[in-house]
C-alpha cells in the first residue's frame, strides 16, 4: 500500500511515516506536503496512492478546501486534534479519523478497515471509498465556532466557606497528583472537581490553551516563552507554577503558535 501525508507539524508527519513504515505489511509513503497550496500541487501533478492521510488543520487554512479545488481520487484517513465527537459522521462513510497524537493499534486497525474496504469493492474504483459532499458539509458545520455561553465563575470550597472566582481572576488550571487545581492571579490556589478536559470544554479557547496534559492556562498568564530541545517550547507562567516552566507538547507547538498568532 502507498501512501501520501499531508500534515504542517514536521514531528507529527515523521511520526506517522515511521509507524507506517512498521506496519505489516510496510505502508510506503510516497510524498508529503505541509499546506493546502502544495496539497493541490501534488494532488494535480502525482498519481494517486492508496491512501491519503490528512491533517484537517493546516498552516495555511482547512484541508477540506483540497475537495473543492481538486479531485481526490483516493481514500482519505484524517488526522486530526479536534474533539472525536465532532468527527463521528466520518465513522459511517467509510472514512476513517486518527485522533493526535497517533496510537499505533488505531493506525493498525484504520488501515484493516481500508484493506477491507477495498477488497470488498475493488470493481468500485477508489472513488467509492471517498469521502461523501454531503457528509463533509455536515462535518464542516459542526467545526465552524458556535454561539457558545462559556463559564463565567467557579464556587471552591474554602474551609467551611464557599468563594466565587471569576474567570477572569483565573491565571491557569493544572493537575496534580490526581488532583485539579485553579491558581488565580493572587497566587492563591484552590481545588476543583472538573478535571482539566472538563474544564477545557467549558471555557473560552480564545482566552485559555491546554499546553499539555496537566496545564490549561490563560494567555495573561503567559509572561516568557523559550526555545527548548527539538523544536519544542517552554513557558513561563505568572504567577509560578509548582514545576516552575512548563513545556508545551510537541503536538500541540503548531495549534499553540497559531492561538498566540490568531
Amino acid at each position: 500500500m502507498t501512501a501520501f501525508i499531508i500534515e504542517d507539524e514536521p514531528l507529527a508527519a515523521k511520526r506517522l511515516a515511521d509507524l507506517l513504515r512498521r506496519q505489516q505489511p510496510p505502508v510506503q509513503v510516497l510524498a508529503t506536503a505541509d499546506s493546502v497550496e502544495a496539497a493541490v500541487a501534488l494532488l494535480e501533478t502525482a498519481a494517486p496512492p492508496d491512501v491519503l492521510f490528512l491533517d484537517i488543520h493546516l498552516a495555511d487554512g482547512l484541508s477540506f478546501e483540497l475537495f473543492e479545488r481538486v479531485e481526490v481520487r483516493c481514500p482519505v484517513i484524517f488526522t486530526t486534534a479536534y474533539d472525536q465527537y465532532a468527527l463521528r459522521a466520518f465513522k459511517v462513510n467509510s472514512v476513517d479519523y486518527l485522533l493526535k497524537p497517533i496510537d499505533e493499534e488505531e493506525l493498525q486497525a484504520a488501515l484493516h478497515k481500508l484493506r477491507q474496504l477495498r477488497a470488498a469493492a475493488p470493481a468500485a474504483g477508489p472513488s467509492a471509498l471517498g469521502l461523501d459532499p454531503a457528509v463533509l458539509a455536515q462535518v464542516l458545520q459542526q467545526l465552524q465556532p458556535q454561539q457558545q455561553q462559556y463559564k463565567k465563575q467557579f464556587v471552591v470550597k474554602v474551609g467551611e466557606h464557599l468563594k466565587v472566582i471569576p474567570v477572569e481572576q483565573v491565571s491557569y488550571f493544572f493537575s496534580l497528583e490526581k488532583a485539579t487545581f485553579v491558581q488565580t492571579r493572587e497566587n492563591r490556589r484552590f481545588v476543583l472537581d472538573q478535571t482539566l478536559e472538563q474544564l477545557e470544554k467549558m471555557l473560552d479557547p480564545q482566552q485559555f490553551f491546554r499546553l499539555n496534559r496537566a496545564y490549561l492556562v490563560h494567555h495573561a498568564a503567559i509572561q516568557d516563552i523559550i526555545h527548548y530541545t527539538n523544536s519544542r517550547l517552554k513557558t513561563t507562567l505568572a504567577p509560578a507554577s509548582p514545576e516552575g516552566d512548563v513545556l508545551v507538547s510537541r503536538e500541540r507547538v503548531s495549534a499553540f503558535r497559531a492561538w498566540l498568532d490568531r
